[in-house]
């Protein structure tokens, strides 16, 4: 069966760069996110649009699903 998600221009990979620490980024299709291995964030790719914002950000060091 297809994946249905929408993909990442490889293209628009290779000029993408955190806004955080300017260093290349690592793509991971499974979870629709760009990896800031630097800046330890993982920015969500929605609708196959990267949301470049820190603030939308998740944290690699913060547990899965947060408090609650």
């Amino acid at each position: 069966m297809p994946d249905s998600r929408p993909s990442v221009d490889p293209r628009l990979l290779e000029i993408l760069v955190c806004p955080l620490t300017k260093e290349s980024l690592r793509y991971d299709a499974a979870r629709q996110e760009l990896i800031s291995d630097k800046a330890r964030l993982a920015y969500p790719i929605r609708d196959g649009i990267p949301i470049m914002l820190v603030e939308e950000a998740r944290s690699l060091d913060a547990p899965e699903g947060g408090p609650g």
